[in-house]
This record gives C-alpha cells, structure tokens and sequence, in this order.
C-alpha cells in the first residue's frame, strides 16, 4: 500500500455559512455526485419526508438546524473526501471553531440574497487567522438576488478576501438561464425541474460563436460576453499556489437545491484543494508523511446510538498510520491505549476501519478517558494547540427536577460538557452548579437531551453574570488571598478544576483588573 498516494488521494474540508445559506444542502449534494445517496432530502422541503443525511439528532430534524458537526465521508474520481459539514447557528460556534481545527480547507456558502451576513464573518475570520485556504459558492442563483459584481465586491471587503470568479452566472432568480465555468470553458443550462438528478453541460470554447446565441438568446449571450470580459479586467487570474497560501480565494455561482454548479464546485475543488497539511504541535511541526502515527480529539459526541450509551472521540490523523488493535500513548494519561472498533462515518452510518491515513477523522469508543484536545500518538510526547474554550454569555443554575434520578442527571451533565456543548462552573461557597453557554438554544439542547438520552428532567434558574474569566495568579500572595476573600461569592472553578472569577458587570470586571493588577483574568482557557 503505497503511503505517499494514499496521502495525496486525501481532501478533508469543512463547509461553513451562516444559518439557512444551504449548507446542509450543499453537503447533500456532494454525497450524490459521490454516489454515498441516491437521493438528496432537503431540510427545509416537506414534501420529502426524508431528512438530510447529515442532521441525526432528533432535535435537529424538529428545528431543520443542524446542531453537531457530522462527519461524511465519500470517494470521487478517486479521491478519498471527507467532509466536517459544522453547526450554522451562532449558538454553536465553539462546536465549529473546534472543527476548524480539523480541517485542511474550507467551503465557505454565501446566500445570494442576504449576501455576507455575521456569522459568515466571525468563521471566516478564525480562517484567516489559520490561513486556511477557502473557496467561496454563491448559493441559491435560482432566486432574486444581489448583482453578481455587488456580491463579489461585499465578499472581498466584509471579509477582508481576494476573490477571483471560476465560473459566472447567466441571469438570476427567474431569468437564470445557467452557468458559465470559467474553469473549465463551458456552459451549463438550467431546466429549475431536476432536483436529485445530475445535469449535463454543453463544452464551449469559443464565446463569440453565434451558437451561444442560439443556445441562451440574444439579450443574455450580450450580457454574458459583457461580463466575462469585465471579470478578466477585474480579478486576477486563479492562481493555485496563491490560493493554497490562503491568500486567493476562488468564487463559484450555483444553486445547491436544485443541484446545479455543484458538479462544477467539485471538480475543481479536487483538483486545486491541498492534501492533509502539516499541524503545528506545541514541540514542534509534524508533516502528514512521516511514519509515526499521531492524531488530536476535536470533537466528542455522547450517544450516536441510543440503544447503547456510547460515547465517540472524533480523532484527526495528523500524520502516519492508524491500525486497528494497535496500542498508542495517550499523552495526558501517559499510559497506551488500543482499539479494537475504530469507526470510519457516513453520517449514521458507521463502519469499522482496519487502517486509516492522514487526513482522515475516525470515532474511537471512549468511555471517559478523552477530552478535547487529547493526542494520541505511536510514542512521542506531542501536545496538538489551538482548540480553546471561550469564555461563555448566558448562565444558569441548573436544578434537579426528579429527586430519584440526581444520579442520571449528574452522569447526563457530566458527559455533555465533555462534548463541549456547554461549560459547567462549580460555585467555591455553596456547591451549586452552574451551565455557561455561547448561546442561549444550548439550555434547550441540553434539557431535551438529559431527558431523552438519560432519561433525567433539569430546571434552570436565572443566574446574572456578565462574563466568566479565568483566573492565572502566578503568586500566591496576600493580594490573590485577598481577591479570594473579597470575591468569594464570585468564584467557581470548571470541569477542569481551574478557578473561574464569574464577573456581574463590566464594571465590576474593570474595578477588579485595577484593584488586584497580580491576578490575570482571560476571556479563553487553551485546553490542556
């Protein structure tokens, strides 16, 4: 088995967007060029019953929201994809942050219409500060829509990116007559009457021929040539090492529900976008080629099978191979562990692997022993950074509601802050519990899940703080002792047993930055 191809056959993206732009969707899509479905079920559609192969939980298919990060994997033209297909809404972003750690090139949807909205720019932004290389897809070109030059110039300034088109659209919402694929000189026309069928295209060299007339009509082949040649004045030429350097990001126009650019997106996106890349680790960097076997947890999930109580680390290969039964150190424990079912995804479905590759995210069964951001590795010490927690906005008491069940729903916390769907903070004064979440739909989430996977009923009380921080005193003196006294009823300390300071306001924040300058406050803890 020849290592160094099997590395190259690799391509692992993750899609982003702002809720409703299609991304799951999109994600559908891909799987049917794949072959992984024979037909695609939209989320938001009714009319087919069956729900997107991506959104498992039951909670997701009552909302139409996806809420954890799936992973699918599928080959195409003999390249092993797998896709992170992460959370749109803003409640959910560590969970997407998180897996933007895993990674080695993103997918970023735009909605034709609302254009470049907030949570497109806070993803892309931790993007940047990555370099991850980013492709862009215009979604959604069947309905009225923002002026194709308008959205590439709000791409380029909202986001701070440098765009260039690879394939232009002909029209839009009810004149859209198709694509042009600047890529790959050729034309695809839009029937709008083939949802789960793949369309044909029409290869078109030569845009000045008159058949181009005969083909979309006189008005839009005039304004096609009008725009081809404003693009080539506009944008520069696509260039790929430029693009692999995150400095270049390519444009594709389509509409992934009625599956159309998508085929066009792919192609390209196989040909142009980077094998595993090499990841910084806090010794050093490690490069996907290199015989030793090492891999960081990004994401766990309690429960993918509710008949039994299971729980999955999503584990990243970085570089080397994984092989079933082979015992590797778990650095933090510093004791080896092997694994006897690693599992390799198509959203519910899973499959055991015998032998995976860099690149690849395998599920380990895991009954306690990973929290996010554990290496696993053949050997060597290596400690993967970069997967932080940040600091929560809503918090609540948590209360038990069935006094016979505490020990299901101590269980049912403890295991979904492991996940890292919410932090839990324990108050130093008096015991209570307290949830901190990004977004307020998480205590939903939570309560519906303790229900429903540990069958235990919470209630949740109002608790006011503004901001937690954690708490670096680098001395323990008279002054920390006295922040201690001072504050007490302020301080808890997390899952993790550091202390958290649980400001009430920004001013009371400020009043203590000045009066205690030794105790450091941060708004992130890395995860250790």
């Amino acid at each position: 088995m020849n290592f160094e191809r099997e590395i190259n056959k690799r391509r692992t993206f993750g899609i982003i967007s702002h809720p409703d732009a299609g991304k799951t969707t999109l994600t559908e899509k891909l799987l049917l060029f794949g072959g992984a479905i024979q037909e695609a079920g939209a989320v938001k559609n009714n009319k087919i019953k069956k729900s997107a192969t991506s959104d498992f939980m039951e909670i997701e298919r009552q909302r139409g929201i996806s809420v954890a990060t799936s992973v699918l994997a599928f080959i195409y033209k003999n390249k092993k994809i797998n896709i992170l297909d992460t959370p749109g809404h803003k409640d959910f972003a560590e969970d997407t942050f998180r897996t933007l750690t895993a990674v080695d090139s993103v997918i970023v949807v735009i909605d034709v219409a609302k254009g470049v909205e907030e949570q497109t720019e806070k993803l892309v932004e931790v993007c940047r500060m990555r370099n991850i290389p980013m492709i862009v897809f215009i979604n959604k070109l069947d309905r009225e829509g923002k002026d194709a030059f308008d959205l590439l110039d709000e791409v380029e300034q909202k986001l701070g990116l440098s765009v260039t088109p690879l394939s232009f659209p002909i029209g839009m919402g009810f004149d859209f007559k198709g694509i042009y694929n600047i890529y790959e000189k050729n034309i695809n026309l839009f029937s709008g009457n083939n949802k789960s069928n793949i369309e044909e295209t029409i290869a078109f060299d030569n845009i000045d021929s008159p058949e181009l007339e005969k083909i979309i009509g006189e008005k839009a082949a005039e304004a096609l040539r009008e725009n081809l040649e404003l693009v080539e004045g506009v944008y520069p030429s696509f260039d790929k090492e430029t693009y692999l350097k995150g400095e270049q990001q390519p444009v594709f126009f389509g509409s992934a529900l009625n599956n159309f650019g998508v085929r066009e997106l792919l192609d390209c996106f196989i040909e142009i976008a980077p094998p595993p890349r090499p990841k910084m680790a806090e010794e050093r960097l490690v490069k996907a080629n290199e015989k030793e076997f090492s891999g960081f947890v990004f994401k766990i999930h309690a429960n993918m099978d509710p008949k039994h109580r299971d729980r999955l680390a999503f584990i990243k290969i970085v570089s080397g191979t994984f092989e079933r039964n082979t015992p590797y150190l778990h650095v933090r424990h510093n004791k080896k562990l092997k694994f006897s079912s690693p599992n390799a995804f198509f959203a519910e479905k899973k499959e055991i692997v015998d032998i995976s590759f860099p690149g690849d995210i395998v599920g380990l069964h895991d009954t306690g022993n990973f929290k996010i951001g554990d290496t696993l590795t053949s050997g060597e010490e290596l400690n993967y950074k970069g997967i932080p927690s940040f600091s929560p906005e809503h918090f609540r008491y948590i209360n038990n509601a069935d006094p016979m069940k505490a020990k299901q729903l101590f269980k049912g916390i403890d295991q979904l802050m492991d996940e890292g769907v919410a932090q839990l903070f324990t108050l130093e004064m008096n015991g209570r519990k307290i949830i901190g979440t990004v977004g307020a739909l998480q205590y939903e989430v939570i309560q519906y899940r303790l229900e429903h996977e540990y069958g235990a009923k919470c209630t949740y009380e109002n608790f006011p703080v503004h901001k937690a921080c954690w708490v670096e005193a680098t001395e323990k003196n008279e002054e920390f002792n006295e922040f201690k006294r001072v504050k007490q009823k302020f301080l808890a300390t997390d899952k993790h047993g550091k202390l958290v300071f649980l400001a009430d306001s920004q001013f009371s924040l400020q009043m203590t930055q000045q009066k205690y300058p030794t105790v450091k406050l941060h708004f992130t803890s890395e995860y250790k």
